[in-house]
């Protein structure tokens, strides 16, 4: 077996099992690696006798696509250990069971989930959202509200604070996602028939200071832990005994961030899957994808309304509660916009639009809404101020 800080292989990974007493003495099992990631390598393990798989996933010290010529600290893999147990901790139905925890290798054991599918490729695939959005909307309420100013000590909020630094993947996040996709880079690409629309929105100072103020806030504004990288490929899907699951996975991104990050990123998502079923002339389709603006904004301020009773600092009132969620919807708008950017004009595009017979219109459809997202949020209001998800969904389907 590997030594302590060595890459594991599939062919080590069962003897590792054994050597953290996870799997019985003397026992078999055959290993797969199942990992399509960028950064980390997972494995799968399922006993011989045909028990209960495990699923092993380990940050090497370099990116998994590009080998030793690409290091970057494998500390990433605690980070996401940490913010698993966290997110365990206050929204255990969407989170992976995490069995065992090893600094030394940075890798750590959690339950398998290869029976169920990415949220991304079931979309693409034609599926519906059905429970998911409320899932999640659920997970990034209860899980911001308990480690906010409103829900944790300033105390709980320091340790917090100093143990999810995360300085590594914050800067890929200002790279990738808030800086490269507004530049002209060797990183991006866009669609032929975009090319005079982003360059057009790259030159507009406007969405410049928007995507500015943006990036501050990511760097500045540490409200709560956040996913940091929550869209519709970090969502696992399916059914377990005839009921839905819902499991949110990959936070080694994670970071004490502004709230509209997650549901910024995820919103999008839900966006584009609308465009692509727009593209395919699915009417009814696109409108229940673009619908789930409404869903997870819904179920997100629940949560938040859930737990206001018992806030710690009973001096915060239910002004400061309007106000604060009226400035996350904001940051919502706006990550959004710089997530749909990203997809159609960054580094990472999304499988959506990629696999349709033309990406361009549907990418066209996209690149408007960021825009609108971006230089207009007081349009996505009601007319007493309040947030209206219905008109974002308005931005792809038309309706």
């Amino acid at each position: 077996m590997a030594d302590a800080g060595v890459v594991l292989e599939a062919a080590d990974v069962w003897e590792y099992l054994l050597s953290r007493g996870l799997v019985a003495p003397g026992s078999s099992g055959t290993v797969r690696e199942v990992g399509d990631g960028n950064m980390n390598r997972v494995f799968v393990a399922v006993p011989d006798d045909g028990g209960t798989g495990l699923a092993v996933k380990q940050a090497p010290p370099w990116i998994r696509v590009l080998g030793p010529s690409a290091p970057m600290s494998p500390e990433r893999a605690m980070v996401e250990a940490r913010a698993l147990a966290t997110f365990a901790r206050f929204a255990p139905e969407q989170t992976p069971v995490v069995v065992d925890v090893d600094p030394e290798r940075f890798a750590f054991t959690m339950e398998d989930l290869s029976d169920l599918v990415v949220l991304r490729g079931a979309l693409t695939r034609g599926a519906r959202f059905g429970d998911t959005s409320t899932q999640v909307g659920d997970l990034i309420g209860r899980v911001t509200f308990a480690t906010s100013v409103a829900g944790a000590s300033a105390a709980d909020r320091a340790a917090l604070l100093a143990a999810s630094v995360n300085p590594v993947l914050a800067e890929v996040t200002e790279q990738y996602l808030l800086s490269e996709p507004f530049l002209e880079h060797e990183h991006n690409s866009a669609h032929p028939s975009l090319t005079d629309d982003v360059a057009a929105l790259r030159a507009d100072r406007a969405v410049r200071t928007e995507v500015s103020a943006l990036r501050a806030a990511f760097a500045t504004r540490a409200e709560a832990l956040v996913h940091g990288d929550l869209h519709s490929g970090s969502v696992m899907v399916g059914e377990r005994d005839g009921v839905a699951v819902v499991r949110v996975i990959d936070p080694e991104f994670a970071v004490v961030g502004p709230i509209g990050l997650d549901l910024g990123l995820y919103l999008a998502n839900a966006l584009i899957a609308a465009a692509r079923a727009s593209a395919l002339d699915d009417g009814e389709l696109a409108a229940e994808h673009a619908g789930q603006a409404r869903v997870l904004w819904t179920a997100f301020t629940a949560a938040w309304h859930a737990g206001w009773p018992d806030r710690v600092d009973g001096f915060l009132d239910e002004g400061w509660l309007r106000r604060h969620l009226a400035s996350v919807w904001d940051d919502t708008l706006g990550f959004a916009a710089v997530e749909l950017v990203r997809r159609v004009a960054g580094y990472s595009h999304a499988e959506d639009l990629e696999t349709l017979p033309d990406p361009g219109p549907a990418s066209a459809v996209v690149l408007r809404a960021a825009r609108a997202l971006l230089l207009d949020r007081g349009a996505f209001r009601g007319p007493g101020g309040e947030p209206d998800p219905a008109v974002v969904a308005a931005l792809v389907t038309g309706r």
